[in-house]
Protein backbone atom coordinates (compact mmCIF):
# COMPACT_ATOMS: atom_id res chain seq x y z
CA UNK A 1 0.00 0.00 0.00
CA UNK A 2 1.39 3.32 -1.11
CA UNK A 3 2.32 5.80 1.59
CA UNK A 4 -0.34 8.22 1.12
CA UNK A 5 -3.02 5.73 0.75
CA UNK A 6 -1.97 4.03 4.12
CA UNK A 7 -2.25 7.68 5.97
CA UNK A 8 -5.67 8.51 4.16
CA UNK A 9 -6.91 4.94 5.45
CA UNK A 10 -5.41 5.08 9.27
CA UNK A 11 -7.21 8.51 9.83
CA UNK A 12 -10.38 7.99 8.15
CA UNK A 13 -10.06 4.56 10.26
CA UNK A 14 -9.42 6.40 12.98
CA UNK A 15 -12.22 8.99 13.15
CA UNK A 16 -15.20 6.60 12.14
CA UNK A 17 -13.59 4.65 15.40
CA UNK A 18 -14.05 7.52 17.32
CA UNK A 19 -17.25 8.51 16.24
CA UNK A 20 -18.92 5.07 16.64
CA UNK A 21 -17.51 4.96 20.04
CA UNK A 22 -18.86 8.26 21.00
CA UNK A 23 -22.54 6.76 19.51
CA UNK A 24 -22.08 3.67 21.67
CA UNK A 25 -21.65 5.93 24.92
CA UNK A 26 -24.04 8.35 23.55
CA UNK A 27 -26.52 5.56 23.01
CA UNK A 28 -25.87 3.69 26.49
CA UNK A 29 -25.96 6.26 28.70
CA UNK A 30 -28.77 8.60 26.95
CA UNK A 31 -31.91 9.24 25.75
CA UNK A 32 -33.07 9.26 22.32
CA UNK A 33 -35.29 12.15 21.89
CA UNK A 34 -39.08 12.36 20.88
CA UNK A 35 -39.54 13.19 17.53
CA UNK A 36 -41.45 16.27 18.43
CA UNK A 37 -38.48 17.63 20.85
CA UNK A 38 -35.93 17.61 17.71
CA UNK A 39 -34.98 20.87 16.72
CA UNK A 40 -34.43 20.56 12.76
CA UNK A 41 -32.64 23.53 11.93
CA UNK A 42 -29.62 22.29 14.43
CA UNK A 43 -29.89 19.15 12.89
CA UNK A 44 -29.35 20.56 8.99
CA UNK A 45 -26.73 23.08 10.56
CA UNK A 46 -24.87 20.72 12.95
CA UNK A 47 -24.71 18.16 9.77
CA UNK A 48 -23.77 20.58 7.45
CA UNK A 49 -21.07 21.57 9.25
CA UNK A 50 -19.71 17.92 9.83
CA UNK A 51 -20.05 16.99 5.96
CA UNK A 52 -18.24 19.91 5.36
CA UNK A 53 -15.63 19.02 7.55
CA UNK A 54 -15.33 15.63 6.16
CA UNK A 55 -15.04 17.14 2.94
CA UNK A 56 -12.08 19.27 4.29
CA UNK A 57 -10.40 16.29 5.65
CA UNK A 58 -10.82 14.25 2.58
CA UNK A 59 -9.05 17.26 0.60
CA UNK A 60 -6.53 17.90 2.58
CA UNK A 61 -5.45 14.15 2.72
CA UNK A 62 -5.55 13.18 -0.87
CA UNK A 63 -3.78 16.76 -2.26
CA UNK A 64 -0.92 16.40 0.11
CA UNK A 65 1.92 14.53 0.50
CA UNK A 66 1.94 12.05 3.77
CA UNK A 67 4.55 13.98 6.40
CA UNK A 68 4.71 16.14 9.49
CA UNK A 69 2.90 19.27 8.50
CA UNK A 70 -0.17 16.68 6.55
CA UNK A 71 -0.50 15.31 9.95
CA UNK A 72 -1.19 18.52 12.46
CA UNK A 73 -3.71 19.60 9.82
CA UNK A 74 -5.25 16.32 9.30
CA UNK A 75 -5.02 15.32 13.33
CA UNK A 76 -6.87 19.35 14.43
CA UNK A 77 -9.21 18.26 11.39
CA UNK A 78 -10.20 14.68 12.98
CA UNK A 79 -10.62 16.19 16.25
CA UNK A 80 -13.22 18.81 14.79
CA UNK A 81 -15.27 16.20 13.37
CA UNK A 82 -15.21 14.38 15.86
CA UNK A 83 -16.40 17.12 18.27
CA UNK A 84 -18.85 18.10 15.90
CA UNK A 85 -20.32 15.08 14.97
CA UNK A 86 -20.76 14.75 19.15
CA UNK A 87 -22.81 18.12 18.90
CA UNK A 88 -24.72 16.31 16.07
CA UNK A 89 -25.32 13.30 18.21
CA UNK A 90 -26.56 15.60 20.87
CA UNK A 91 -29.44 16.93 18.89
CA UNK A 92 -31.08 13.01 18.71
CA UNK A 93 -30.08 11.42 21.56
CA UNK A 94 -30.36 13.48 24.98
CA UNK A 95 -27.43 13.03 27.83
CA UNK A 96 -28.24 13.69 31.34
CA UNK A 97 -27.05 16.61 33.24
CA UNK A 98 -26.04 14.98 35.85
CA UNK A 99 -23.35 13.31 34.18
CA UNK A 100 -19.98 14.89 34.77
CA UNK A 101 -18.70 14.97 31.30
CA UNK A 102 -21.82 14.91 29.28
CA UNK A 103 -20.42 17.43 28.07
CA UNK A 104 -16.68 16.64 27.43
CA UNK A 105 -17.66 14.15 23.93
CA UNK A 106 -18.74 18.05 22.25
CA UNK A 107 -16.48 20.75 23.77
CA UNK A 108 -13.31 19.08 24.99
CA UNK A 109 -11.79 18.39 21.70
CA UNK A 110 -12.41 21.57 20.33
CA UNK A 111 -9.33 23.55 21.81
CA UNK A 112 -6.87 21.56 21.92
CA UNK A 113 -8.06 20.41 18.02
CA UNK A 114 -7.86 24.51 16.88
CA UNK A 115 -4.42 24.34 18.69
CA UNK A 116 -2.86 21.47 16.95
CA UNK A 117 -4.50 22.65 13.51
CA UNK A 118 -3.51 26.38 14.13
CA UNK A 119 0.48 24.49 14.35
CA UNK A 120 -0.08 22.86 11.16
CA UNK A 121 -1.47 25.77 9.36
CA UNK A 122 1.61 27.91 10.68
CA UNK A 123 4.00 25.51 9.62
CA UNK A 124 1.94 25.14 6.57
CA UNK A 125 2.49 28.91 6.37
CA UNK A 126 6.46 28.24 6.84
CA UNK A 127 6.18 25.55 4.26
CA UNK A 128 4.89 27.76 1.26
CA UNK A 129 7.48 30.89 1.77
CA UNK A 130 10.38 28.24 1.40
CA UNK A 131 8.44 26.65 -2.05
CA UNK A 132 7.69 30.41 -3.64
CA UNK A 133 11.34 31.37 -3.02
CA UNK A 134 12.60 27.94 -4.33
CA UNK A 135 10.29 28.68 -7.44
CA UNK A 136 11.54 32.27 -7.11
CA UNK A 137 15.06 31.02 -7.73
CA UNK A 138 14.25 28.50 -10.42
CA UNK A 139 12.20 31.19 -12.16
CA UNK A 140 15.32 33.62 -12.12
CA UNK A 141 17.25 30.59 -13.20
CA UNK A 142 15.12 30.13 -15.79
CA UNK A 143 14.95 33.63 -17.13
CA UNK A 144 18.96 33.78 -17.59
CA UNK A 145 19.11 30.95 -19.30
CA UNK A 146 16.94 31.98 -22.09
CA UNK A 147 19.58 34.53 -21.86
CA UNK A 148 21.90 32.22 -22.53
CA UNK A 149 23.44 31.49 -26.55
CA UNK A 150 21.93 28.52 -28.08
CA UNK A 151 25.36 27.62 -29.70
CA UNK A 152 27.38 28.08 -27.53
CA UNK A 153 26.86 27.83 -22.93
CA UNK A 154 27.69 31.93 -22.66
CA UNK A 155 25.50 34.58 -21.95
CA UNK A 156 24.06 36.21 -25.36
CA UNK A 157 23.39 39.90 -26.31
CA UNK A 158 20.83 40.15 -23.80
CA UNK A 159 22.45 38.91 -20.70
CA UNK A 160 25.61 41.27 -21.54
CA UNK A 161 23.39 44.18 -21.39
CA UNK A 162 22.00 42.86 -17.95
CA UNK A 163 24.96 42.22 -16.34
CA UNK A 164 27.01 45.04 -17.75
CA UNK A 165 24.30 47.31 -16.03
CA UNK A 166 24.79 45.43 -12.79
CA UNK A 167 29.00 45.59 -13.16
CA UNK A 168 28.83 49.71 -13.84
CA UNK A 169 26.85 50.11 -11.07
CA UNK A 170 29.10 47.96 -8.79
CA UNK A 171 32.09 49.56 -10.07
CA UNK A 172 30.66 53.07 -9.35
CA UNK A 173 30.06 51.83 -5.72
CA UNK A 174 32.79 50.74 -4.65
CA UNK A 175 35.25 52.72 -6.72
CA UNK A 176 36.68 50.03 -9.09
CA UNK A 177 37.48 50.25 -12.51
CA UNK A 178 35.53 48.08 -15.22
CA UNK A 179 37.49 47.10 -18.30
CA UNK A 180 35.46 45.74 -21.58
CA UNK A 181 37.25 43.75 -24.14
CA UNK A 182 36.16 43.09 -27.90
CA UNK A 183 37.24 39.86 -29.86
CA UNK A 184 36.09 39.46 -33.01
CA UNK A 185 37.43 36.89 -35.53
CA UNK A 186 38.65 37.88 -38.75
CA UNK A 187 37.06 36.85 -42.47
CA UNK A 188 34.71 34.65 -40.10
CA UNK A 189 32.09 34.60 -42.88
CA UNK A 190 34.43 33.75 -45.48
CA UNK A 191 35.27 30.69 -43.16
CA UNK A 192 31.39 29.70 -43.10
CA UNK A 193 31.09 30.68 -46.71
CA UNK A 194 33.77 27.96 -47.70
CA UNK A 195 33.91 25.03 -45.12
CA UNK A 196 30.08 25.49 -43.95
CA UNK A 197 28.19 26.79 -40.69
CA UNK A 198 28.76 23.67 -39.44
CA UNK A 199 32.21 23.82 -39.62
CA UNK A 200 32.63 27.15 -38.31
CA UNK A 201 29.60 26.76 -35.30
CA UNK A 202 32.45 23.94 -34.23
CA UNK A 203 35.24 26.75 -34.34
CA UNK A 204 33.47 29.12 -32.26
CA UNK A 205 32.88 26.41 -29.72
CA UNK A 206 36.80 25.80 -29.68
CA UNK A 207 37.22 29.80 -29.42
CA UNK A 208 35.27 30.27 -26.83
CA UNK A 209 37.24 27.46 -24.69
CA UNK A 210 40.47 29.41 -25.34
CA UNK A 211 39.07 32.39 -24.57
CA UNK A 212 37.69 31.16 -21.51
CA UNK A 213 41.08 29.35 -20.08
CA UNK A 214 42.70 33.23 -19.94
CA UNK A 215 40.05 34.66 -17.81
CA UNK A 216 39.68 34.52 -14.08
CA UNK A 217 36.62 32.72 -12.58
CA UNK A 218 35.06 36.74 -11.67
CA UNK A 219 35.11 37.89 -15.21
CA UNK A 220 32.36 37.14 -17.41
CA UNK A 221 32.16 36.28 -21.23
CA UNK A 222 29.28 37.04 -23.56
CA UNK A 223 28.53 36.27 -26.98
CA UNK A 224 27.64 40.07 -28.68
CA UNK A 225 27.50 38.51 -32.37
CA UNK A 226 28.27 36.00 -34.70
CA UNK A 227 31.76 35.92 -33.86
CA UNK A 228 31.88 38.10 -31.85
CA UNK A 229 32.73 37.93 -28.21
CA UNK A 230 32.61 40.84 -25.07
CA UNK A 231 34.35 40.33 -21.99
CA UNK A 232 33.46 42.11 -18.90
CA UNK A 233 36.41 42.40 -16.41
CA UNK A 234 36.12 43.95 -12.92
CA UNK A 235 38.44 45.71 -10.87
CA UNK A 236 40.96 45.32 -13.60
CA UNK A 237 42.99 48.50 -14.65
CA UNK A 238 43.75 48.99 -18.46
CA UNK A 239 47.35 47.79 -18.00
CA UNK A 240 46.11 44.44 -16.77
CA UNK A 241 43.24 44.58 -19.52
CA UNK A 242 45.99 44.95 -22.03
CA UNK A 243 47.61 42.08 -20.38
CA UNK A 244 44.56 40.09 -20.47
CA UNK A 245 44.33 40.98 -24.35
CA UNK A 246 47.42 39.93 -25.10
CA UNK A 247 47.06 36.71 -24.12
CA UNK A 248 44.23 36.14 -25.58
CA UNK A 249 45.22 37.10 -29.06
CA UNK A 250 48.15 35.09 -28.93
CA UNK A 251 46.27 32.14 -28.14
CA UNK A 252 43.72 32.75 -31.22
CA UNK A 253 47.17 33.09 -33.24
CA UNK A 254 48.58 30.10 -31.94
CA UNK A 255 45.56 28.22 -33.00
CA UNK A 256 45.44 25.58 -35.17
CA UNK A 257 42.02 23.66 -36.64
CA UNK A 258 42.17 20.81 -39.29
CA UNK A 259 38.77 20.82 -41.04
CA UNK A 260 36.51 17.44 -40.33
CA UNK A 261 35.86 17.15 -44.03
CA UNK A 262 38.77 17.54 -45.83
CA UNK A 263 41.39 17.45 -42.45
CA UNK A 264 43.05 20.80 -44.02
CA UNK A 265 45.18 22.43 -41.68
CA UNK A 266 43.52 25.88 -40.53
CA UNK A 267 44.33 28.75 -38.68
CA UNK A 268 42.68 32.26 -37.89
CA UNK A 269 43.34 35.45 -36.41
CA UNK A 270 41.42 38.35 -34.40
CA UNK A 271 40.75 41.88 -33.61
CA UNK A 272 40.06 43.03 -30.49
CA UNK A 273 39.61 46.32 -28.77
CA UNK A 274 39.73 47.37 -25.70
CA UNK A 275 37.52 50.40 -23.22
CA UNK A 276 37.17 51.47 -19.85
CA UNK A 277 34.07 51.77 -18.45
CA UNK A 278 34.87 55.52 -16.60
CA UNK A 279 31.56 57.28 -16.27
CA UNK A 280 29.57 56.07 -19.21
CA UNK A 281 26.65 54.25 -19.08
CA UNK A 282 25.83 50.70 -20.78
CA UNK A 283 25.02 51.94 -23.66
CA UNK A 284 27.62 54.12 -24.68
CA UNK A 285 29.74 51.81 -23.10
CA UNK A 286 28.84 48.96 -25.92
CA UNK A 287 29.33 52.11 -28.44
CA UNK A 288 32.38 53.16 -27.45
CA UNK A 289 33.71 49.87 -27.87
CA UNK A 290 32.45 49.02 -31.39
CA UNK A 291 33.95 51.87 -32.35
CA UNK A 292 37.08 50.86 -30.91
CA UNK A 293 36.85 47.54 -32.53
CA UNK A 294 36.25 49.11 -36.45
CA UNK A 295 39.09 51.62 -36.23
CA UNK A 296 41.17 48.84 -35.27
CA UNK A 297 39.70 46.15 -37.62
CA UNK A 298 40.08 48.87 -40.43
CA UNK A 299 44.07 50.12 -39.20
CA UNK A 300 44.26 46.45 -39.64
CA UNK A 301 43.52 46.20 -43.39
CA UNK A 302 45.43 49.34 -44.11
CA UNK A 303 48.23 47.65 -42.70
CA UNK A 304 47.44 44.69 -45.01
Amino acid sequence: MKRRDFFTSTYFYGLSTAIITGFVIFKVWGEVKAFDDINWLDVMSEGGMVILAVFWLALLVRSRPAGRVTQLLALGLCGIVFSWSMDFLDEFIHLAKALPWHNWLESLPIPFSLVILSIGIYHWHQEEIAISQQMLKRERHFREHRLFDKLIPVGGAAFLRKQLKHSIAEAKQFQQPLALLAIDLDNFNEFNRRHGVEEGDHVLQLVCQLLLLQLRDEDIICRLAGDRFVILLANTTHDQAMQILHDMKGSIAAFVYRSKQTNERMSISASAAITMANESDSSSLLKQLNHELMRVKRHSEQLA
